[in-house]
């Protein structure tokens, strides 16, 4: 009794506890189970629609089933069995059965996207900060290329500019087309028909594919199902090398390239294939706009969401006699300096999406708007990580098209190429200014003293009878000189050098022209001018080659006042007298007190018959009655009407020539009484003429026979009447 007592009260206290947890289950399952109202996994969907029996086999041998029956968050573009009937017609396939394990995880894989989109998200950028609404066309798939081989070498791609990042399996990206981000970016269904002209743009497209239903729930995602099945794209890197057409653009490509050896990948590698030989990272140079294997964009995060790359590749029959066109000298690109290459390629590429109808100003990675026009395009694709333009012409690069080629494509002028590049090159590469340079050549550069030193980094000058300059100030001669041989010339100034004229340069000094000979004011001092031998034109300009330099004078503002009075005193002396006799004057430099080395000015000096008329009116120490000067007056009231007098006459930091393009009020170098500037009115009408007044309203003209005299960043002129300050 005992023990059936013992019995009974086991299995009552059993079935008790059956009964509660029962009890809970049921509880548990109410609260946690799965609702009735929840749609099925994204597989489970499809099986029930009856349409996807193709899909649905490709999954399976994929080996998706369980990962598309369960669990993750997914956005599948799934095709239906008429997408894969027409695939298999199109490619040659009998069916299900003739795609391998291999070809079905690449169509499953690719229109796998990662995370769940309903139509009205797939147009937002999605960023840290939030969605950027309707400014994404793609998104990153579940798919990536794996090891491959190449020219007999095992390599995998970057999946960055210049290099490659570990645990980054560079993802391909799908593309689509939805209204939204079309509207919001000025685009239209012509630009989606441009790329796909045998599809009809529906308001929503994947590739070449259009959404028959869009939006549909999983318990995993959401499916959008299409018309057509998608494989992976190409990136540009591949389609360029599967053409024929493109195949000197691509070796061009190559010479840029570099094999990286990655143990991780090799071992990866030989785990999944088996294949021990070393996996080698194929990485193009970072001085590329971008890797053309590289399957994200510019921040290798969700920016490929919103833009891609673009290269526009010219046909092997118009790049191969512009390769020979811009390489007249160095003959081959080994030969050239490496950024000749380089410059040809990036002025292909583009750092943006290029899209059809703003091809005409989206800009490339040099900055430059495309010299072809859409009617040049004769091939088209949207791939994997960008836009890919076929074009029967070559994108013409400034660097090639401007006078900045003449030095930058010669060898003998790599002295002055150097110092375009640190100095003016993203000036007269602007093929909308006008500009005409003077050739300056290593030969003649060397024989001035100068040259660069690769030891030292640095430029060098050698003075005669001087020991050698390095630095600063061997740059800033060689910087001077070349400035002074670039001119501004948008109205042609320089395409008739038969007359005469002076025109100014870059750096604000002035050069003189006649009869077909130059010369700047180093080339004065000396007695010589060059003369013009060749001149070769350009898109924005013209160069001049020369037998020799344009130089700067050494000497000061005070020498060439004084030169000018020993060799024309009727028009200087009288001048350079009261200057020299005065407190301004500093004998042992002969510097003008006030002057100060390098900056800019404009001396007006009187005449001799002007001074006359100056003592006269009582303006200048002297007879009154005579007109004949006193150079050496002994009184303060005296010393100041001098020196008043001649900074009056010299405008601060401005030169003016009678060119017809300065006009206004112009300060000088003289104070007033109340320490305030004073001012000379200017009016140049038109070339070769010159009206200058003063603040009593009184009128003075050029001598231009004795104008026009080139000092140290100082134009001397003779003017035929004195001016007054007050």
């Amino acid at each position: 009794m005992k023990i059936l007592f013992r019995r009974s009260l086991v299995f009552g206290i059993g079935f008790l506890l059956l009964a509660i947890t029962a009890c809970r289950k049921k509880e548990f399952d109410a609260y946690y189970g799965r609702p009735d109202w929840l749609a099925q996994p994204i597989y489970q969907q499809l099986e029930a629609r009856k349409n996807f029996t193709h899909l649905l086999a490709t999954i399976d041998k994929a080996g998706y089933k369980d990962i598309l029956g369960k669990a993750g968050y997914w956005t599948f573009f799934a095709p239906d069995d008429a997408a894969f009937e027409n695939y298999f017609k199109a490619n040659g396939l009998s069916g299900d059965d003739a795609i391998d394990t291999a070809h079905a995880r690449r169509i499953v894989t690719y229109e796998l996207v990662y995370n769940a989109y309903r139509k009205e998200q797939l147009v937002d950028h999605q960023t840290s900060s939030g969605p950027d609404t309707n400014q994404a066309f793609k998104r990153k798939t579940a798919y990536y290329d794996w090891v491959y081989a190449e020219n007999g070498r095992l390599l995998i791609a970057a999946n960055r500019n210049g290099a490659y990042a570990a645990n980054d399996n560079n993802n391909k990206n799908i593309p689509y087309f939805i209204n939204d981000f079309l509207a919001q970016n000025g685009l239209s269904a012509s630009d989606y028909s441009y790329f796909y002209p045998g599809t009809t743009f529906s308001g929503f497209n994947v590739a070449d594919a259009k959404v028959l239903e869009a939006d549909i729930p999983a318990e995993n995602g959401i499916i959008h199902t299409i018309d057509k099945v998608i494989t992976p794209l190409d990136n540009l890197e591949r389609y360029l090398a599967s053409n024929p057409n493109y195949s000197e653009f691509r070796s061009l490509l190559e010479k840029l390239v570099t094999y990286q050896s990655n143990a991780d990948i090799t071992h990866r590698n030989m785990v999944l294939t088996g294949n021990a030989d070393s996996v080698f990272v194929k990485v193009y140079s970072g001085a590329l706009a971008f890797s053309p294997n590289n399957e994200n964009y510019l921040l290798s995060g969700t920016d490929a969401q919103k833009s891609g790359w673009t290269i526009c590749v010219p046909t092997n029959d118009v790049l191969i006699p512009y390769e020979k066109k811009i390489l007249e000298h160095y003959h081959t690109f080994e030969a050239a300096p490496p950024s000749v290459l380089i410059s040809l390629l990036n002025a292909h590429m583009w750092q943006t999406a290029m899209w059809p109808n703003k091809i005409s100003h989206t800009t490339n990675s040099q900055q430059e708007v495309p010299t072809f026009t859409q009617g040049n395009i004769v091939d088209r694709k949207v791939l994997s990580n960008g836009f890919f333009y076929g074009i029967n012409t070559v994108q013409d690069a400034n660097v090639f098209r401007t006078i900045y080629a003449r030095a930058f494509l010669d060898p003998d002028y790599s002295l002055m190429t150097r110092a375009l590049d640190a100095d003016l090159k993203y000036s007269i590469i602007n093929p909308s200014i006008n500009y005409t340079m003077f050739m300056m050549p290593d030969k003649l550069l060397r024989a001035a003293g100068y040259d660069w030193s690769s030891e030292r980094n640095d430029w060098s000058y050698l003075a005669p009878g001087s020991s050698i300059q390095y630095g600063s100030g061997a740059m800033d001669r060689v910087y001077r000189m070349l400035q002074t041989s670039i001119l501004t010339t948008n109205k042609g100034e320089m395409d008739d050098l038969s007359g005469e004229g002076i025109i100014e340069a870059w750096n604000g000094e002035y050069i003189k022209y006649k009869n077909y000979t130059v010369w700047a004011s180093g080339n004065a001092d000396a007695g010589t001018v060059l003369h013009v031998n060749r001149v070769d034109h350009a898109a924005n300009g013209q160069a001049f080659y020369a037998d020799g330099l344009l130089t700067f004078t050494e000497n000061t503002i005070g020498y060439h006042l004084e030169k000018l009075a020993t060799n024309d005193p009727d028009g200087f002396s009288s001048f350079f007298q009261y200057l020299k006799n005065s407190t301004l004057w500093t004998a042992a430099t002969k510097d003008i007190v006030g002057t100060v080395p390098g900056t800019f000015y404009t001396i007006f000096v009187p005449v001799n018959s002007a001074i006359t008329q100056a003592v006269k009116d009582g303006v200048l120490p002297g007879n009154p009655i005579t007109g004949i000067p006193n150079f050496t007056p002994t009184t303060d009231a005296d010393k100041d009407k001098v020196v008043n007098f001649i900074n009056f006459h010299i405008l601060n930091r401005n030169t003016v020539v009678p060119d017809a393009k300065k006009e206004g009020a112009f300060e000088t170098l003289m104070k007033t009484s109340d320490g305030d500037l004073s001012f000379i009115f200017i009016s140049s009408p038109v070339p070769n003429a010159m009206e200058l007044r003063d603040s009593y309203n009184d009128v003075a003209y050029l001598d231009y026979t004795r104008s026009n005299n080139l000092s140290a960043r100082t134009v001397i002129h003779a003017i035929t009447h004195y001016l007054r300050g007050k």
